[in-house]
This record gives C-alpha cells, structure tokens and sequence, in this order.
C-alpha cells in the first residue's frame, strides 16, 4: 500500500522514492528502482534494514514484544491451539474447521512412515555424524523420492501442494525421530496411529520390547515447543528458503536449504549454546552465583546464554508462555538434575536484579526449550532438529507465498565492490 513518498537527495538531484505501510503501519521506502533511476543502490550489512518482501504470515514487533501468527497473538495459540492446528493456520492463513482440521490430521498420519528404500541411506551416515547434516540430506532426498510433487514448476507443484507440505511436516519429524536412534545404534520404530507428538515420543523412546507411555505433560509441553517456533518471520532460515524458492526450486529443496541455515550456533544453534554454558557452570563447581557476578561485570568469559534477543527489546513473548510450561514439566517428572537447578538459579537472578531488568536481558525462548529438551531426555546435539521440526510450517507457508506470486522474480542482491580495480595479467616468470 503506497501513500506518500520520501525524498531522497543524490548529487544534487532529489528522487522521490514510494512509501509502503503494512497492515500494522510498519514503513518502508520502495528502493526497487532506485539503481535503475540513479545508478545507486542501498548498503544494508545482513539485511538487517531492508525488506526482502511482502508476507503476511507472521507480525513481530520486538520493541513490544509482539508476536502474531496471521494475525493472532502467539500467547492465545498458546493457550487455545496446538501444534497441528497452528501449522494449519500458519500455512494456510486461517484457523481450520474441524473438517479440514480432521482431513489435515489425516494427512500427516497417512505420511508418517519412512519408505524402506529411504531408510537405507542411513547406513551411509557416520552415528557420529552431526543430526542437522543427516536431516538437511534427507529433506532434499525427498524431491527424488517424491519427483511427481517436486517438479521445479511452481504451477505443478502448486496443484499438489497440500499433499507436498503434509509428506514435509511428517517425515521431518519421523526423520527426526530417526536420526536420533540411529547416532545410538538403536532400531527405527514404526508410526502409529497417535496424534502428532505423542507419535513423534513413541518413535523416539519407544523399544520392541517396551512401549514409551505417555504423559500428558510431557506431550503438552512439547507440543507448545513445536507451536513457539512454528514460525519468526524472515530470520536467517526462512529468508534462505524463501531465497532458494525464488528461483523455482521445489519445496523440498528449498526446505533442506532452510535445515542448513539453520544449523548454524548463531541461529538455531542458540539454545545448544544455553546447555553448554550450564555444563561450564557446573563443571566449575559453581551453581550460577559466581557466573552471574562476573557476567555483571562485564568479563567476557562469562557472557549469558539464552537471556535477550537480536529482535525482541522487551520480553519474548514466547519465552513468558514457554517459562511456566517449563516449571510444570519439571514439577511432574520430578528430575534431580544440577544443570536444571543452575539453570533455575539463572532464572531468578535475570528476574529479579535490577542489572537484568535494565538491560532487558530477559530469558528468551532458547534459554526455556534447552532446558525442556534436557528434562525430557532429549540430547543436546538434538535440539537444533527439533527446531527445525516446530520450523517446517513456518518454512512451507513462506515457500508458498514465494511460489504463488506470478510477479516475484529471483533474489538477488547487490554488493559493494571493495576488491582490487582492473589490473592486467602478468606471466608467471615476470612475477616477484
């Protein structure tokens, strides 16, 4: 939506440049023709200033803390919904009936399994070899195992789309799953006919001879994990899957894109980073105090992990819902755990003192799952996998946007040049 426009002053010549305000009122100055009018373009390091494009998937505001999913605020999907259903909502824009809730269900079930021929490939992998390298091959396998929904035709893929985001959402769970048993040597467990985490809990703790049984808080916790990170509008992953699309790849390949961004520490690493500050803590003998005084001290060395956000300027929202799922979880499975304890002295003190509370370095949603996935037994090389898991509906509804607009046209950005100017070639015998 364009109203007015900026001016922009360049040798001695003003450009009137489009102004774009969003559904919230968020501004942007239109820039698309600003190298093509004046042979300029805008420096922005890592994006952080630019908008790559139009969405309407998820708002974020993080100077007030708000987060909405197509409209609805995190904390009311948090209270009402689960993950399936804000999957549904996240990738086709509105909260199911309970019709297409069923059929949407139906789906994800009916494409749990892993197909033997598939399975195999995991006898290629190392069990020591990283879970996000495995799962990253595997989703872009899927384009060869599914070839009719991943054609690099975004009409044809379009047509099959539902059946496309349904085999995505349930296979990288069960992929999940696997790659778990198989860094352990165990044997892959078949899908049952459960709801989706329930599902994913059997196939990750379940033995031939031993049945996982559930528990309800344990299965509402992780459901309200996958729900907290189903979507975050255009972070380092979603923008890369989004990239990828542009250039017509199938939804599959552009997925394992978004794995692979994912997996690096600044990013989906973040809360691997949380557990491995807690075992440093612990393996100093310390139970947090001393980590806490000589983080307010500026020491380098004792920088808190898993306390403020690259965007949120106040609370995360998330981390207020996910903070008292956590304490639940803890209170029901009733583990001694030191790195929990610690992790719960960290808590309070970035609560309640005042040097947190100034600098807003609150806990965020990274510092509350890492400790949820350790108290459910789930290891720490895991938890970027279950990142991507709760990531998928997020990652599918962006590639559609992508995929369905018939104006979009490939990423491409510029650059400042900084290298050497043009220089001649020198023979190997005149070189000094």
């Amino acid at each position: 939506m364009q109203s007015k426009t900026a001016t922009l002053r360049i040798d001695d010549k003003e450009i009137a440049l489009p102004v774009m305000i969003g559904t919230e009122g968020e501004k942007a100055v239109d820039a698309r023709k600003l190298r093509q009018d004046t042979g300029y373009i805008f420096y922005d390091q890592g994006y952080g200033n630019t908008g790559s494009c139009e969405s309407a998937v998820t708002y974020l505001d993080g100077d007030n803390g708000i987060l909405r999913h197509r409209g609805y605020p995190i904390e009311q999907l948090a209270e009402h919904s689960e993950f399936v259903e804000t999957a549904y909502l996240v990738i086709y824009g509105e909260l199911p009936t309970q019709e297409q809730r069923k059929n949407f269900g139906n789906l994800l079930r009916e494409n749990a399994h892993v197909e033997t021929q598939m399975q195999r490939l995991f006898e290629g992998f190392p069990k020591d070899a990283p879970p996000m390298a495995i799962l990253s091959s595997l989703v872009g396998a899927l384009a060869a195992y599914y070839p009719q929904l991943a054609t690099n035709n975004f009409e044809k893929d379009l047509q099959q789309f539902d059946l496309a985001a349904a085999i995505a959402i349930s296979k990288i769970r069960t992929l999940g799953a696997m790659i778990y048993r198989h860094t352990r040597g165990l044997p892959f467990m078949h899908p049952k006919d459960l709801p989706f985490c329930d599902n994913f809990l059997h196939l990750m703790f379940s033995e031939p001879y031993q049945e996982y049984v559930s528990i309800p808080e344990v299965t509402q916790a992780l459901n309200l994990i996958l729900l907290m990170h189903s979507d975050h509008e255009q972070n380092c992953s979603t923008s890369t899957v989004r990239m990828v699309g542009s250039s017509g790849a199938n939804l599959f390949t552009s997925l394992a894109a978004g794995v692979n961004a994912l997996s690096g520490p600044l990013h989906g690493g973040a809360n691997v980073a949380v557990m491995q500050m807690l075992q440093s803590i612990h393996d100093e003998g310390d139970d947090g105090t001393r980590f806490i005084a000589a983080a307010k001290s500026g020491s380098k060395g004792n920088r808190l992990m898993g306390f403020g956000h690259a965007v949120y300027k106040n609370f995360d929202p998330r981390a207020r819902v996910i903070g008292k799922a956590c304490g639940v979880v803890l209170n029901k499975l009733g583990k001694s755990d030191p790195l929990l304890d610690i992790a719960q002295n960290l808590e309070q003190a970035a609560l309640k003192d005042d040097y947190f509370i100034s600098r807003k370095l609150y806990p965020n949603v990274d510092f509350y799952s890492g400790i949820i996935f350790r108290a459910l037994g789930i290891p720490t090389n895991m938890f970027t996998v279950m990142f991507a898991i709760g990531r998928s509906p997020g990652w599918i509804a962006n590639w559609r946007e992508v995929a369905s607009n018939a104006k979009g046209r490939i990423y491409r950005p510029r650059q400042i040049f900084v290298g050497s100017p043009k220089r001649d070639y020198v023979p190997m015998a005149k070189r000094s």
